[in-house]
């Protein structure tokens, strides 16, 4: 999947990932490759990204998530690296 974080100022992250791990308001949500459209409000938390068994951790707060397809995109209004 192609995952995208972005804050108002910059794109953070923007590269092919297995999975992702956000904080959203229901909890933390775990979206692995070939996922349906959902959309979560994101909330303060760590968001993890991970690629084989690497992985970029980022600590975001507010925003959305989005996942489309094979597209997962995070815009957080605040995102700093974890």
């Amino acid at each position: 999947m192609h995952v995208t974080v972005v804050s108002p100022e910059q794109a953070v992250f923007d590269g092919a990932a297995d999975a992702v791990v956000a904080p959203a308001y229901d909890g933390q949500v775990g979206i692995p490759a070939a996922s349906r459209s959902v959309p979560h409000a994101a909330r303060t938390g760590v968001l993890q990204v991970r690629q084989g068994s690497a992985s970029s951790r980022f600590r975001v707060a507010g925003g959305f998530l989005q996942v489309v397809g094979e597209a997962v995109r995070i815009v957080a209004d605040r995102v700093e690296p974890a």
